[in-house]
């Protein structure tokens, strides 16, 4: 009898200290990108740094696809491709959120689902970046309210910019759901095409839907006054700045045109409430939620 203990101990003991598969997955990852760094320091030809990050996103593809299984949201595609753009630090597209983006094509609705665990491991690797301006924060609360997150997380060549955030009601069974209205840019000013977002965290799950705001943002003149007359200031700053090589000069002309740009989010923000294509912004991202958590 003491034996059938011992042996059964044994076992649990080794089962309790397994791998799990978002470990294996996570090794997998580290060993393809140690692998791929090796390739560039040794000079290797661009076909071979291609062909490795191609077999190797695949690899990890295939493991996050038997992590996560088969998506069931309303209006998506059941299987998904990497979110990860690329293996190589030297790359754009490198250290993406570790997930799967399911998506029918480029320009439609898309969304990226992960684990809640491979969330908190992400989010504890940007918490210990060595450049202060991409860090995160390690919780996902937090974490989801900033545009910094949206803009590492889901995409690698536009930064991410909220307007404002849309009042959701939590779907039954989600721990956490949060929908968001802003765009993608390469600059300040103005975004006329924008997406609603919503993440949903429901259990082990999380999920982040993007799609183009249906109706489209509407222009609001005000907002867009003062963003033309803080982008007229700032471009006779800039002037004046490249007429006298002056550093600080530059300096004062891009603190206006992000002040200018801080300003006009504000008014949206204050101002697209009380538009008539508020209701259908708010029905949109709810619709989202919903059909992530299963409705």
């Amino acid at each position: 009898m003491r034996l059938i203990w011992t042996i059964m101990f044994a076992l649990a003991s080794s089962a309790a200290f397994a791998a799990s598969p978002e470990d294996d997955y996570i090794a997998a990852r580290d060993k393809a990108i140690s692998a791929i760094a090796a390739l560039n320091s040794a000079n290797a030809p661009v076909e071979t740094l291609d062909a490795a990050d191609a077999k190797a996103r695949a690899d990890l593809e295939g493991r996050l696809s038997i992590l996560l299984g088969p998506l069931a949201v309303t209006d998506f595609p059941a299987t998904g491709t990497i979110n990860l753009e690329s293996l190589s630090d030297a790359d754009v597209g490198y250290g993406m959120l570790d997930g799967l983006r399911y998506a029918k094509s480029d320009d439609s609705p898309s969304i990226v689902a992960t684990t809640r665990g491979l969330l908190q491991r992400w989010l504890q690797s940007r918490a210990a970046d060595t450049d202060a301006g991409l860090r995160l924060p390690t919780g996902i609360d937090e974490a989801l309210k900033l545009d910094a997150f949206y803009t590492q997380a889901i995409n690698s060549d536009a930064a991410f910019s909220g307007t404002l955030d849309l009042p959701l009601k939590k779907p039954e069974g989600a721990d956490i759901a949060i929908a968001r209205l802003g765009g993608w840019t390469q600059d300040v000013g103005p975004i006329y095409e924008q997406q609603v977002v919503v993440t949903l965290v429901k259990g082990k799950s999380v999920m982040i839907a993007s799609a183009p705001a249906a109706p489209a943002v509407p222009r609001i003149a005000a907002c867009d006054a003062l963003w033309t007359s803080a982008n007229d200031a700032a471009q006779k700053l800039a002037a004046q700045a490249s007429e006298q090589n002056d550093e600080k000069a530059y300096d004062t002309a891009n603190a206006a045109w992000e002040k200018g740009d801080g300003d006009y989010r504000a008014c949206m923000s204050q101002n697209l409430p009380g538009d008539p294509v508020f209701p259908a912004l708010l029905a949109q991202a709810q619709a989202l939620a919903d059909h992530m958590a299963g409705k």
